[in-house]
C-alpha cells in the first residue's frame, strides 16, 4: 500500500522529506504526538499552521471566541466569509483541508471552565496562545496535575516571549507571577467568588509578524522536546522587536507555589459521567483505598448554591467558580448580591449522593481525586472521551486501565 505521505513512490517526493534530512529528525514521532492547542487567535493561527505544515496529525484546538473582522489581518487561517464563525471551528476546517492525514478537532470552550483534565492527560504536549493570566494559570496547574509539558507564548505590539514549562520541573508559570500579576488576577474576582467582566481581554495590540516569530519558537520548542533535545525549560526567550534583540530569562522557583501538585496514579473508568452518581464514585474509592475515610476532590471549585441574605431564597447553581458573573449573582427578587456556597470536595454523601457526576457543574472527560489519610487515587471518566475527542479517540482511551 502506498504511503499517504508520498505523491509517487520516490522518497524525494515525500511531503516531509526535507525535514528528514535533519539528522535527528523522526517524522514518526511528529506524526504520533498528540497536541493540545489553547487559543486560536493571532498566536494560535501561527501555532496551528506550523504544526500541520511540519506534519503533526493529532491536534485539538480550544477557543471560545468568534472571528471578528479585525482578526483577519493577523490570522492566516481565517477568511472574510468566516467572520462570525467560531475561531476553533474555522481554523480546523482550513487545516484539515491542507493534508490528507491531518486531524484537527475543534472544541468551542472556555479552557478554565469547560475542559476536563482528561483532555490534558490525552495530550503529549500543550501549546498556548493566550492573552490573559487567568487561563495561563489554569493551564499551568492542569499540566502539573497531569504531568504534561506546556509551552506558553505572549505577544504585545512587536515584542513577545516564548517559554517552556516541563512536568515536575520547577519553577513553573505560577512561580513567575509577581504582586502586580496577582493583583490583576484578583481584580477579576469579587470577594464572594463572583466574576467581574473584563473589557480588555482579547484586545491586546499585536501584529502578524510578532505572532509568527513567537509561535515559530513555540512549535520549534515542542519539536525539540519530542526529540529529547534541550529546551527553554523553566525559562523564556524574550524578543524585542524595535531593535531585534533577544535574550533568555531564567525564572526562580517560588517555594510557596500552589501549582506543584501532581496525580500519583490515574485510573481510567469506562463509564460516562452520566452513568455514575456521587454515591457510586465514593463507594468505589472506599473499596479501592480500603477505608471508609475517603474524600473526593473536584478538578476545580464549583458554586453549589446562591442564597439571598435578605429574602433567604436559595438557588442551586452547580457551576465552576469564575463562570458566574457578579450581575448573575444578584437576587432576581430584590437585587441584593447573594451569598456564594462553594464546594471543592466531599467526604460523605452530604445530600449529593443521587446526583450524577455530570450534574455537578464539572466538564466532561474530567478527573476526580480520591484521598485517604495514607493513599490517593485519581479517576478519569474515560467514557466521556468520545464526545470530547471525536475522531481523535483511539481504542485505548475507551478502555479501562491506568494512564
Amino acid at each position: 500500500m502506498q504511503s499517504p505521505y508520498l505523491v509517487s513512490g520516490s522518497l524525494e517526493e515525500d511531503r516531509y522529506s526535507r525535514f528528514q534530512l535533519i539528522p535527528w529528525w523522526d517524522q514518526r514521532k511528529i506524526r504520533s504526538t498528540r497536541v493540545l492547542v489553547v487559543g486560536a487567535g493571532a498566536l494560535g493561527n501561527e501555532i496551528l499552521k506550523n504544526l500541520v505544515l511540519i506534519g503533526f496529525e493529532k491536534i485539538v484546538v480550544v477557543d471560545q471566541d468568534r472571528i471578528e473582522r479585525s482578526n483577519l489581518s493577523r490570522a492566516v487561517l481565517f477568511r472574510d466569509e468566516q467572520v462570525g464563525q467560531y475561531k476553533a471551528e474555522a481554523a480546523a476546517v482550513t487545516l484539515n483541508s491542507w493534508t490528507p492525514t491531518a486531524k484537527v478537532w475543534p472544541l468551542v470552550a472556555n479552557v478554565i471552565h469547560n475542559c476536563g483534565l482528561g483532555l490534558f492527560t490525552w495530550s503529549d504536549v500543550i501549546i498556548a496562545g493566550l492573552d490573559n493570566r487567568e487561563a495561563r494559570l489554569w493551564i499551568n496547574r492542569a499540566a502539573w496535575k497531569t504531568n504534561r509539558p506546556w509551552i506558553d507564548g505572549a505577544i504585545e505590539g512587536i515584542n513577545g516571549v516564548a517559554r517552556v514549562f516541563l512536568p515536575g520541573v520547577a519553577p513553573c508559570y505560577e512561580c513567575t507571577l509577581g504582586e502586580t500579576d496577582w493583583a490583576l488576577l484578583q481584580r477579576r474576582m469579587s470577594c464572594n467568588l463572583l466574576t467581574h467582566e473584563s473589557s480588555s481581554e482579547g484586545k491586546v495590540p499585536t501584529t502578524p509578524t510578532i505572532a509568527s516569530i513567537i509561535a515559530g519558537i513555540q512549535v520549534q520548542e515542542a519539536v525539540k522536546w519530542i526529540h529529547g533535545l534541550p529546551t527553554l525549560s523553566s525559562s523564556g526567550l524574550v524578543f524585542e522587536g524595535l531593535n531585534h534583540t533577544s535574550y533568555v530569562v531564567q525564572y526562580t522557583e517560588n517555594p510557596d507555589c500552589m501549582s506543584h501538585d501532581s496525580f500519583e496514579r490515574v485510573v481510567k473508568l469506562p463509564q460516562r459521567s452520566c452513568e455514575m452518581t456521587v454515591t457510586d464514585l465514593i463507594e468505589k474509592a472506599r473499596a479501592d483505598l480500603g477505608t471508609q475515610d475517603v474524600a473526593i476532590e473536584f478538578s476545580r471549585e464549583i458554586i453549589r448554591a446562591l442564597e439571598c441574605p435578605t429574602c433567604k431564597s436559595v438557588e442551586e447553581v452547580f457551576a465552576p467558580v469564575g463562570s458566574v458573573s457578579a450581575e448573575q449573582g444578584k437576587c432576581p427578587r430584590d437585587g441584593h448580591t447573594r451569598i456564594v456556597f462553594p464546594v471543592h470536595s466531599f467526604s460523605s454523601i452530604e445530600g449529593l449522593g443521587g446526583r450524577q457526576l455530570d450534574q455537578l457543574g464539572l466538564p466532561l472527560f474530567d478527573i476526580f481525586s480520591a484521598r485517604s489519610s495514607s493513599a490517593e487515587i485519581a479517576y478519569l471518566l474515560s467514557g466521556d472521551s468520545g464526545q470530547v475527542l471525536g475522531p481523535l479517540l483511539s481504542e485505548d482511551w475507551a478502555s479501562s486501565g491506568e494512564v
